[in-house]
């Protein structure tokens, strides 16, 4: 049977981890590694050219195409022919000596120091595993003790105070607040939700917007416009509610990876204050001298037009959630991440 030609699964690892590599050489290459053990017959599940390629390599190949495909699977005879077919592109490096290039030579030693990058992350962290006190005491610290108000409220977005008073005006007069903000909020031009800004915290907006929010009753807007750096702002406070943190449950899966970095980056910081460092490039660019400009007396001209401002942005929320904010939402394992997940295979 004719067999179709598979794009590789797998670009940039190596390309037959648990391959028989007795006959491969290491002349020009990077420092040697341990050679690869030799493959049994019975421990394979092809042979290509005398060379065995190892169950265990294929197990690998599945797991990564499950990782990185949300559980997609390939059949087996793909996955066995894409690994064939592997063995076969380096089987012709091997005999071209591409191995001995200099391009390639710096490349595998690239790989090698990212691997064992990899491998002493992971080497730490099992051995220093997050402790279920310490998952506790991060809880305690950091989410159980936020306590205070959330407000729900809406927001009129304007460039000048003069705009601002109109619209407080309009609303005197019995406007509706939502209709005002569609037509007029500078935000509004993303989605016409009102100005509804939804539930907040006041650690989430700036001062002046926070504090003029906490100082309005339910259902009251305010009198005089609020400035921001963004502009002026009508604001209407719709209701309040206490801050009731999460349970400890709810949010251990994102305090341990959050933790396993902090101990990772304190252990990085022990290294570097250990070692001896001596930075051998300039960390900065310096700015060339700008030359003095001839003087030249230049005819008299009308005073240039002043430039059009940029329009002010809306008030952004700085914070989500109060665990994503405990997390800091940069929490990622501290293994290297997976690579992107693969083309669908050609039938």
């Amino acid at each position: 049977m004719k067999k179709k030609f598979i794009p590789l699964l797998v670009v940039g690892t190596a390309l037959i981890a648990g391959c028989n590599q007795e006959k491969a050489t290491n002349a020009g290459s990077a420092p040697a590694a341990t050679a690869a053990p030799a493959v049994d017959k019975a421990d394979a599940v092809a042979v290509v050219n005398g060379q065995y390629i190892a169950k265990s390599t294929l197990e690998t190949l599945e797991k990564e195409i499950a990782e990185r495909s949300h559980g997609q699977t390939f059949p087996k005879e793909k996955l066995v022919e894409e690994l064939v077919q592997r063995e076969l592109l380096v089987q012709d490096a091997m005999q071209k000596q591409l191995d001995k290039s200099p391009e390639f030579t710096a490349q595998l030693d690239s790989a090698r120091k990212a691997l064992l990058t990899q491998a002493g992350l992971q080497n730490f962290i099992k051995a220093n595993p997050v402790t279920d006190a310490e998952i506790k005491a991060e809880y305690d610290n950091k989410v159980a003790a936020e306590k205070g108000t959330e407000f729900k409220a809406r927001h009129i977005l304007v460039k000048t105070e003069a705009e601002a008073k109109k619209l407080i005006t309009e609303l005197d007069k019995g406007a509706d607040f939502a209709k005002l903000a569609n037509k007029n909020s500078l935000d509004a031009k993303e989605s016409q939700n009102g100005g509804d800004l939804g539930w907040f915290s006041a650690a989430q907006m700036v001062p002046p917007f926070s504090e003029a929010v906490a100082a309005l009753e339910k259902g009251k807007y305010t009198k005089e416009p609020v400035k921001t750096q963004f502009g002026y702002h009508v604001i209407l406070k719709e209701d309040s509610r206490p801050v009731t943190p999460p349970p400890l449950e709810a949010v251990k899966e994102q305090l341990t990876p959050f933790l396993q970095r902090k101990k990772v980056q304190e252990m990085i910081e022990t290294l570097r204050k250990q070692a001896k460092v001596e930075i051998l490039v300039p960390l900065t660019e310096e700015q060339p001298k700008a030359e003095a400009a001839p003087v030249v007396a230049e005819p008299a001209t009308a005073e240039p037009a002043t430039p059009v401002a940029e329009p002010a942005k809306p008030a952004e929320k700085t914070v989500e959630k109060t665990t994503e904010r405990t997390t800091e939402k940069t929490v990622e394992k501290a293994a290297v991440p997976a690579p992107a997940a693969p083309a669908e295979p050609k039938k």
